[in-house]
């Protein structure tokens, strides 16, 4: 594979460097205490204010990519088998004078600001600005700090990142990302197609939950107390109260929200960085259910010469995921066939990510070449892609399936991610029943179909279904219509599940979808019908019936067929029929809507139900604006029981066809003498 497929440019040496292995020494060090340089000249800044501030400014302006471009790329490794730590003091010494020098700055910096105030307001309002830029370093050297294997390099690391508001990133990115890194379960890894504004937001969040909820789980795991001591939010909190204090002190309560700004601006850099440095890879599941080893290929590289001088190789992200115990002057450049490389520098992406439309047309390409060069047997991403991936990590396997044979299913969970939570279910797990449990695979299959055609044709009829709905509590018709709803998404779900499975047939399927429309709109007619008769009184003398016409009276509908119901009516008052008739419409366009049995309602929801008396259908069934009644059945009955027998046109099945009437008010059903 060319490495242009990966890299564009291929082997030009303006996105690749020959390697060349160094010694650690002070002359090979020396260019990593450049960033220490910016010091002096914040203090100065600080001090005499003015034209003084403009010098760290132009400092940063440096980072910009415009010096990288003109110093080419670095090109040059250490032999990490060959060097031990301790031979890395020179190259150490500059990250630890910037960790130890950043505290006093800061510090100095809002004294100036907020106690001594020397300065016009501008002037303040630039040191502001000054520190906020050089804070947003904190994450690099901060990062590296976290990393380390001494106790006090990682309090330090948490003390310089609780500056910027953001201690428990030192739980979360150790103990998190680096664990779940390119795959579904990292919310710092953005798959493929998703925007920075919608990675932001969520990965600032899951930073605080998942590092809380994994501090839980290792103090439990040591049977200890969530508030014992060595839970390390208890020194977030105290870095954080050291901060804050020391910010309302000096400034008072208007001063703590600008401080929590400043450092949101720290974290939005941050972000930044992190969201390009994954996006789009992924590591591939395996076989034997775990993810492939995290290797180079699962960043992306960058090797720009004065970048990686001001930020510590921050850029050779790639080796850092592989060995994350390296220190900085360890990590190795690679060749783009060994790890993908960005198409150009940090400075010029961080522009482009903001970007959205930009970055996808830049970005998205690139992403495709690299899974043709590491995975060309995988033909279909679309799985590791989705945003139900990330929703429901836990569930990828099965995600994997559906989107690899039903495109309908993968829209259903994709639209909603809890429909897996029905795989769960004992009801589903008992019927698709694991491999290996008979004497061979067409056992299991006759034995798996067998259960599932039983229950889902026979054991779980209408009349079951509308008890399972009854069982679950609503106030009202609406709420009704809502739990209707969702009770047969999660089965119609199943359904499908089974149907990929080969565990059901589609007219098997279509007999399943059929018995959940009816329960579904049985239950919410008694439910409307039961709300009518708590506000205006019993039917009395008069009758109601609901006929289903059509695919759904001959049980052979698809998922999302139209929902069309004949309401025939005898002695209602005309004020009482356009009442009920409304809120029939209504609440049925309200149990269409979001669901996967029936197609979204109508604009006009009056072509849900039609309106007929007997004498209508006597004369004009199947004709007019009434429904075609060709194998109709009649599924609801309220009020005086003759009704059904007075729809002469409508043979004797019409009262039902094997589903019982109304002889109680269950959920809410009128009795059939009211």
């Amino acid at each position: 594979m060319p490495q242009d497929s990966i890299a564009p440019g291929g082997p030009n040496p303006r996105n690749t460097a020959i390697p060349r292995l160094i010694e650690p020494s002070i002359l090979n060090a020396l260019p990593h205490y450049l960033p220490l340089c910016v010091f002096p000249l914040i203090l100065a800044g600080a001090v005499f204010g003015g034209w003084w501030l403009l010098p760290p400014f132009l400092f940063f302006l440096s980072g910009n990519g415009v010096i990288d471009r003109i110093t080419g790329l670095d090109g040059r490794n250490m032999d990490p088998a060959k060097t031990p730590e301790s031979r890395l003091f020179w190259h150490n010494l500059p990250a630890w004078g910037w960790a130890f020098l950043w505290p006093p700055t800061l510090l100095f910096g809002m004294w100036r600001i907020l106690v001594a105030n020397p300065f016009a307001l501008w002037e303040d309002v630039v040191l502001a600005i000054v520190l906020t830029i050089e804070a947003q370093a904190v994450f690099i050297v901060g990062h590296e700090m976290i990393h380390r294997r001494t106790r006090w390099e990682r309090r330090l690391g948490e003390l310089l990142l609780a500056s910027a508001s953001y201690p428990q990133y030192s739980t979360e990115h150790v103990y998190i990302h680096h664990a779940q890194v390119g795959t579904p379960h990292d919310v710092g890894s953005a798959p493929k197609g998703e925007s920075f504004w919608r990675y932001f937001p969520k990965e600032v969040a899951s930073n605080l939950t998942d590092s809380w909820k994994v501090v839980s789980e290792r103090l439990a795991r040591r049977r200890l107390p969530i508030w014992h001591m060595s839970n390390p939010f208890w020194r977030y909190g105290g870095f954080l109260a050291f901060w804050y204090g020391l910010v309302y002190l000096m400034g008072g309560i208007w001063a703590v929200p600008v401080f929590v700004a400043l450092g949101l601006s720290c974290v939005f850099s941050m972000k930044i960085s992190n969201y390009m440095q994954h996006y789009g890879l992924r590591r591939v599941r395996l076989a034997n259910g775990r993810w492939e080893k995290v290797m180079p290929r699962h960043s992306w590289s960058a090797d720009w010469k004065f970048s990686n001088w001001l930020f510590f190789n921050m850029q050779r992200h790639a080796d850092h995921h592989a060995m994350a115990g390296r220190q900085y002057p360890l990590l190795q450049g690679f060749d783009p066939a060994e790890s993908p490389h960005l198409p150009g520098t940090y400075g010029d992406l961080m522009n482009l990510v903001l970007r959205p439309k930009r970055w996808f047309k830049k970005m998205d390409p690139l992403v495709d070449q690299w899974r043709k060069h590491f995975y060309p047997e995988i033909e279909d991403w679309s799985a590791y892609d989705s945003p139900v991936a990330a929703a429901r990590p836990e569930a990828f396997d099965a995600i994997v399936e559906i989107f690899g044979a039903s495109p309908r299913l993968a829209g259903w969970i994709e639209r909603n991610p809890e429909l897996l939570d029905n795989l769960n279910e004992r009801e589903f797990t008992d019927l698709d029943l694991p491999k290996g449990f008979g004497p061979d695979p067409e056992s299991e299959s006759i034995a798996r179909r067998g259960l599932t055609r039983l229950y889902w044709t026979r054991e779980l009829d209408v009349s079951e279904m509308k008890s399972q709905i009854a069982e679950i509590p609503a106030a009202d018709a609406r709420d009704t219509a809502e739990v209707a709803r969702n009770w047969s998404n999660d089965k119609a779900f199943q359904v499908g599940m089974h149907v990929v499975r080969g565990n059901l047939s589609q007219d098997e399927a279509k007999i399943a979808l059929s018995n959940l429309a009816e329960a579904a709109i049985a239950t919410v007619l008694a439910a409307v019908v039961a709300d009518f008769v708590d506000r205006r009184g019993p039917l009395l003398g008069s009758g109601l019936a609901a006929i289903l016409p059509g695919g759904l009276a001959r049980r052979e509908i698809f998922p999302e067929a139209p929902l069309e119901l004949l309401l025939v009516h005898d002695g209602l008052k005309p004020a009482n029929s356009e009442t009920l008739c409304r809120r029939f419409r209504e609440n049925l366009a309200h149990l269409s809507r979001d669901s996967l049995i029936f197609s979204p309602p109508p604009r006009d929801a009056n072509s849900i139900v039609s309106l007929a008396d007997p004498g209508e259908l006597r004369d004009s069934a199947g004709a007019g604006d009434l429904p075609d009644l060709t194998g109709a059945r009649c599924i609801f009955e309220a009020g005086d029981a003759s009704i059904a027998g007075a729809c002469g046109k409508i043979p004797e099945r019409l009262r039902n066809d094997g589903s019982p009437r109304q002889e109680s008010p269950e959920r809410g059903e009128a009795k059939p003498d009211e």
